[in-house]
């Protein structure tokens, strides 16, 4: 028993803990997810325009609200004063509730199911 929970420590520690289950994301299926739920708000090809919502090519690593220059009149003012940076983990509670995570965020969609924002959060990390 003390092995198991050695190993379990361990691995966490090695890991990063649950940070990583989102790394385990599957690019295709969160683009299929992606072309089925977002694209009626958001495009993602690079120099892609804005939408509703901002064209997200090179999300990863950006600061919220201040990443897309033709769009940041339209970012809520908490959005841009939230200073967030877009990484797995932001993204996963973004997702799951975008107004509950940012107060004033204009994005309705909610990504309830673990597994899908695991998929597209991994899809949005390959638009580089």
């Amino acid at each position: 028993m003390k092995h198991i929970i050695a190993t379990a420590v361990m691995t966490v520690a090695l890991t990063g803990g649950a940070a990583t289950a989102l790394a385990d994301g599957d690019p295709a299926a969160g683009e299929k997810f992606f072309k089925s739920r977002c694209t009626a708000c958001h495009t993602a090809d690079e120099g892609g325009k804005n939408k509703a919502g901002p064209n997200l090519f090179g999300v990863f690593g950006a600061t919220a609200g201040v990443r897309v220059a033709s769009f940041e009149k339209r970012h809520s003012k908490q959005l841009k004063a939230s200073g967030i940076v877009w990484d797995e983990d932001t993204l996963d509670k973004f997702l799951e509730n975008p107004k509950g995570f940012v107060k004033g965020s204009k994005m309705n969609l909610k990504v309830s199911k673990e597994d899908d924002r695991e998929n597209v959060i991994a899809y949005l990390e390959t638009l580089k």
